[in-house]
């Protein structure tokens, strides 16, 4: 089994920062590619971000500019840095990781997601 933990979701003013944690536990033989979502009320989920296992990131055009995805895989750890923030961006965010569960063996795992409100 493997567990995916968020961090660092809350509220902050336009304009402001916040840095997203997500952080893998677990039977982990390796992590493949590893992204963020997000999803507001009543709108479809959608990919903020991602990043390959070599480094290699996507961005969707809404944030380039503004946001950063990196990674940590000594911690098994995927952040978003979030800077000049607006109010459009208010969604709960989810990450997710292709982990290789066993030796040849992908699976897809999803964060619980965290809060993230920008007030105007």
């Amino acid at each position: 089994q493997v567990q995916l933990v968020e961090s660092g979701g809350g509220l902050v003013q336009a304009g402001g920062s916040l840095r997203l944690s997500c952080a893998a536990s677990g039977s982990i033989i390796r992590i493949g590619d590893m992204g963020w979502y997000r999803q507001a009320p009543g709108k479809q989920r959608e990919l903020v971000g991602s990043v390959t296992r070599s480094g290699s990131t996507n961005y969707a055009d809404s944030v380039k500019g503004r946001f950063t995805i990196s990674r940590d895989d000594a911690k098994n750890t995927v952040y978003l840095q979030m800077n000049s923030l607006k109010p459009e961006d208010t969604a709960v965010y989810y990450c997710n990781a292709d982990v290789y569960v066993t030796w040849g063996r992908i699976q897809q795992y999803w964060g619980q997601g965290t809060q993230v409100t920008v007030s105007s």
